[in-house]
């Protein structure tokens, strides 16, 4: 049943995941460039991770413990993502203190938001049905 409504929240994560590290940058050099994940290898393969993750959930509708594992794995991997972003801000020049930061760190953040509305619907579904095996 793709139209669910954690469907929605597994398509917009994957979304997320998969196509704002393109267009929002997630630091700026001392000069003022712009840095974006694709740059640095690391960040676009767990970036990818994620979405591909988010996409192989999606899918598996039907098998609805698998679907809420899957979710918490890539919650995980995002947690993971924004440690290693958190850890690349920090060893720019200036620290903690320095203002380069840019938005593209709370990518990861978003993602985790929509992965876990996407878990807390599919335990409602298994819940749901749960009650229902229960009256038979």
């Amino acid at each position: 049943m793709i139209q669910r409504i954690q469907s929605i929240y597994l398509f917009l994560a994957a979304l997320v995941a998969a196509g704002l590290h393109f267009a929002i940058p997630v630091y700026s050099t001392a000069e003022g460039a712009p840095v974006y994940a694709v740059d640095h290898l690391e960040l676009v393969a767990l970036f990818f991770g994620s979405a591909l993750l988010s996409l192989i959930a999606l899918f598996l509708f039907k098998n609805r413990k698998l679907q809420f594992v899957l979710g918490r794995l890539n919650i995980i991997l995002n947690f993971i993502l924004l440690g290693v972003l958190v850890y690349q801000s920090q060893i720019l020049s200036g620290g903690a203190a320095a203002p380069e930061k840019g938005i593209g760190m709370l990518i990861p953040i978003i993602s985790i938001v929509f992965i876990a509305l996407a878990n807390k619907a599919i335990k409602r579904d298994e819940d749901l049905v749960k009650s229902v095996d229960r009256l038979r």
